[in-house]
């Protein structure tokens, strides 16, 4: 153990070994200590070591500690040595390493002092250091897959250190280690985690991590954006004060910024998730001068830029133009302009708020309208363009200020036709307003100015109120200028052309140039008054023609765009220009090829593609502010067809003359057929339109004419059934007298054979009644002698009167029944006689049906007839249909009353064997009392007749036999 005393500051007892063989030896003993304690000894040891000996540690002891991170996981301590080691042998913290070398001994000095720590080669050795250590422990994935899983440990020494590792390889090798993360499982997952951690040294080295992750990787970003980014980093935000916030709110916005820019996914996805409207309270500033502190500025700095991300004209138009509706409804915009409005902003955030408002208003009419709105708080209130336009055309502002002005001028009024009308009206005699200044003076003091740098901006800035805006160029021309007092008026075309001879500034001049080229771009009557003026060709002509130096290359270039638009957009109302005349001119005085190469060169110059990759005016310096984003636009659309019409001759260009003039004959030709075959389509679509109707009616037509068809079919039917019901009762009629109107004589046999049925019936039960009767009278003369033998007999003999009494009574009532039942026989018997008469004046009808039927056959030859004009004459059908149901109602309900009237005869006649049945029930009763009465008589000895109860049981039976015949 004596070189882990000499390590860990024992007294020496011999010569010391040396730091590399030191390191050995603890190797060797990680590598065969069985002991954890051992182990965890010697991997401290190598902690202690690892900054001192980076390159002996790193090249002896990665395995063995990789080795430790696999086997002893279960041991926190030792994990944390050994992911500590491996940090500071892959780290490349300059100030870490720094710091432990002077806490080390005199070798240590004395390596460090041939080499400072700020020295860059010495820095750029730590640094190729770091890669090789870093290649070498990713070289294995599984390292960096165990790295994560040890991160799910909650253990402070275990997940900070390898937190602080894995940041230390993203450092090195951010590549390749983004690779291995995004293809292991749940990996990204695992990192997002940090940020939900409590201690706040973990979560802030997380968010450091997290930035280093996401860095130009789009794949780890959306996974990243999915894993509810958004929502934890802006809540820790809102924890931290928002923009008073520390370092950490400086962390997250930067991460923030990872995953929004240029991530157009990611940008919906934030936008979606109304994260746009947690962004209005960071704005929340006050008007006082203190309180912007350096982490104030830089926390509102950056959050100025994640609105810019969102915003930015690079984005897709639709993506941009949802985000500015979001950010003006959220009420952003209107917090911006406040603190644009603001008093004690500094100018840094001043500028980068106005660049910001810039892109927010871009494009968007409706936040365009609200920015024109918006008035500075100053008395009398001005608009807030007004203000920032005074900033612009003042040589005493920051330049970057009036860059970031001028741009959000450009911003307001791109695509803003509404803007670039009330700009120029603020320039015309009527408008003007000598109490107020307006937008329009202001440029036109900053174009006439003795600062260059307002020159340009004023100019470039007219320019912008003229793009793509041929009527505000037209109104542009009436705007005259008062030079000096005794002078007449001069118009600002003219006076733009006299700055422009007078020889400026090369600034001064170029700006001019681009907004002569703009003005007169596409307007025919701006290049007449710009030709109208003598001196202005030959001016044009002398500058290309000359050879001047390299600054003054650009400003020929410019003259060339200049005169090449005179000849392509000349419509030859001048005689002395044409523009045969002024080719003719170049020709002779500058020559077509140096025209032309004139001409290219404005593409040629660097600063030229600088200004085209974006349209923010960004300039290092006051010298390099020379082209302006669409005014590149409008070169490279120029350029090759003024080349083109310069090099043309006059027979070229008769003959395209001539070719425009046949194509505009065949333009006008086409433009005929075309209104022809709208009209025709419209005729067609109207005919469609007619037809498709049409076939609804032929259809409703063949629906109703097959319903008709299927109507006559049915009265066809029914008038055929009429005709064999009356054919069968005129023969009945004629052989038999058989039917009246459908009621048939054999109903009436068979009702008479019921009633037959009936009296028979009817006498059977009359002779029961009588017999009955005869057996209750001898009942009662054998019951008037009562015998009393006992005392018990005579209490019987009593009860037995009571029940003869009761039998008496029912008796009775039984004879009235009967005799109720004998007037309803008679009844029936008088409608039997009643429907035989009936049926005797047979003839009359006979001849009446005949009549119907001569009827009905002469109306169905008539609709025979008519069927092939049904659709002519549907109301005859209609009428004949309508008569014949009419008839057709009329027989049914006769048949019908018929019907009605035999069904209560059979409802009679059903009542009646009911009351008989019910009335045999009764005698059959009263005969099983009489046999109970009779076993009595006989218990107490009274004599009874034997042939009388065989007579009484034949009768009974027979009177079973009945009931049953009649069941």
């Amino acid at each position: 153990m004596n070189f882990l005393r000499g390590v860990m500051g024992g007294q020496p007892t011999g010569p010391q070994p040396s730091g590399a063989e030191t390191i050995q030896k603890l190797c060797d003993r990680v590598a065969s200590s069985t002991l954890l304690e051992d182990r965890r000894d010697a991997v401290r040891a190598l902690k202690a070591l690892s900054k001192k000996y980076r390159s002996e540690v790193a090249s002896q002891a990665m395995s063995h500690l990789i080795h430790i991170l696999q086997t002893d996981s279960s041991d926190s301590e030792i994990i944390g040595y050994a992911l500590d080691t491996l940090y500071n042998i892959i780290s490349n913290d300059e100030e870490e390493e720094q710091d432990e070398s002077e806490d080390g001994g005199p070798s240590s000095s004395g390596k460090q002092s041939s080499k400072p720590a700020h020295d860059e080669s010495g820095q750029k050795q730590a640094d190729d250091l770091g890669s090789q250590f870093t290649e070498i422990f990713i070289k294995e994935q599984e390292n960096v897959t165990l790295l994560l899983s040890l991160l799910e440990e909650f253990d402070f020494h275990v997940r900070w250190p390898g937190v602080k590792l894995l940041t230390a390889l993203l450092k090195n090798q951010c590549s390749q280690v983004q690779a291995v993360i995004l293809v292991s499982p749940m990996g990204v997952s695992r990192l997002m985690d940090l940020l939900a951690d409590s201690r706040e040294v973990i979560r802030n080295d997380g968010l450091l991590l997290l930035q280093h992750l996401t860095k130009c990787n789009a794949a780890i970003q959306k996974i990243v954006a999915f894993e509810n980014a958004f929502e934890r980093l802006l809540d820790i935000i809102t924890e931290e004060g928002n923009s008073d916030g520390g370092i950490v709110v400086e962390d997250c916005l930067l991460l923030l910024l990872n995953l929004l820019k240029n991530n157009s996914s990611n940008q919906n996805f934030f936008k979606e998730g109304s994260y746009i409207q947690r962004m209005k309270p960071w704005f929340e500033v006050g008007d006082e001068n203190s309180g912007w502190s350096a982490q104030k500025v830089t926390n509102l700095h950056l959050m100025l830029q994640l609105v810019r991300v969102m915003v930015s004209p690079v984005n897709p138009p639709g993506a941009t133009s949802s985000c500015q509706k979001s950010m003006y409804h959220c009420g952003l915009l209107q917090q911006l302009c406040s603190i644009l409005m603001a008093t004690g902003v500094p100018a840094d955030i001043l500028t980068e708020t106005i660049n910001t408002v810039s892109e927010v208003i871009r494009g968007s009419q409706v936040n365009q309208d609200y920015f024109a709105s918006v008035n500075a708080p100053s008395n009398p209130p001005r608009p807030a363009i007004v203000v920032l336009l005074m900033s612009m055309v003042n040589e005493r502002q920051p330049f970057v200020l009036r860059c970031a002005v001028l741009y959000c001028f450009q911003c307001f009024l791109y695509k803003n036709q509404k803007g670039q009308g009330e700009i120029v009206a603020t320039l015309l005699p009527s408008t003007i307003d000598a109490n107020s200044i307006s937008a329009g003076q202001l440029l036109c003091g900053g174009l006439f100015s003795t600062d260059s740098v307002s020159n340009w901006c004023a100019a470039v800035a007219l320019a912008h109120a003229l793009q793509d805006n041929l009527t505000q160029k037209e109104q542009l021309l009436r705007v005259q200028l008062a030079t000096s007092l005794g002078n007449p008026p001069v118009s600002l075309l003219q006076q733009c052309t006299n700055i422009l001879s007078q020889g400026s500034k090369v600034q001064t001049r170029v700006g001019l140039l681009m907004l002569l080229c703009t003005w007169i771009s596409n307007c025919p009557i701006a290049v007449t008054h710009f030709l109208h003026n003598q001196a202005n060709i030959p001016f044009l002509t002398g500058q290309i023609s000359e050879n001047l130096g390299e600054d003054e290359e650009l400003v020929q270039g410019l003259c060339a765009l200049l005169l090449g638009i005179c000849v392509y957009y000349n419509d030859n109302s001048l005689e002395n220009y044409t523009k045969e005349k002024l080719k003719q001119l170049i020709e002779k005085r500058i020559g077509k090829e140096n025209f032309v190469e004139k001409l290219g060169s404005i593409c040629k110059h660097e600063l030229y593609s600088r200004a085209a990759q974006k349209p923010q005016p960004v300039f290092s310096s006051p010298e390099q502010m020379l082209f302006d984003h669409e005014f590149t636009k409008l070169v490279k659309e120029l350029e090759a067809v003024i080349t083109k019409a310069v090099h043309k001759s006059s027979e070229e260009e008769k003959k395209e003359e001539e070719v425009k003039k046949t194509l505009e004959q065949h333009d006008s030709i086409v433009t005929q057929y075309k209104e022809l075959i709208r009209e025709q389509d419209t005729q067609i679509n109207e005919l469609k339109t007619q037809v498709s109707s049409m076939k609804t009616q032929n259809e409703q037509l063949q629906a109703s004419v097959t319903q008709q068809l299927s109507q006559i079919q049915q009265h066809k039917d029914q008038y055929n059934v009429l005709k064999l019901k009356l054919g069968k009762d005129s023969q009945q009629h004629n052989g038999e007298g058989a039917q009246v109107n459908g009621v048939q004589l054999e109903e009436l046999s068979r009702l008479q054979e019921e009633l037959e049925e009936l009296k028979k019936q009817h006498g059977l039960l009359q002779g029961q009644l009588t017999e009955k009767d005869s057996l209750i009278e001898k009942m009662k003369s054998e019951g008037a002698h009562p015998v009393e033998r006992t005392a018990g007999s005579s209490e019987n003999n009593a009860e037995l009167q009571k029940e003869l009494e009761t039998l008496r009574a029912q008796v009775q009532s039984q004879s009235a029944e009967i005799s109720q039942l004998q007037a309803e026989r008679q009844e029936l018997l008088n409608k039997a006689e009643t429907l035989a008469m009936v049926s005797a004046p047979g003839n009359t009808d006979s001849a009446a049906a005949a009549a119907r039927i001569t009827e009905l056959e002469r109306r169905l030859s008539e609709v025979t007839g008519e069927t092939e004009k049904i659709k002519e004459e549907g109301k005859i059908w209609s009428d004949s249909k309508a008569a014949l149901e009419q008839q057709v109602a009329t027989a049914n309900s006769s048949v019908a009353i018929l019907q009605n009237e035999k069904s209560k005869l059979q409802q009679e006649v059903a009542e009646s064997k009911k009351e008989q049945d019910d009335l045999l029930m009764l005698l059959a009763d009263q005969d099983q009392k009489i046999l109970t009465l009779k076993e009595k008589l006989k218990e107490l000895g009274e004599p009874i007749e034997e042939d009388d109860d065989l007579d009484c049981r034949d009768q009974y039976d027979e009177d079973e036999d009945d009931d049953d015949d009649d069941d």
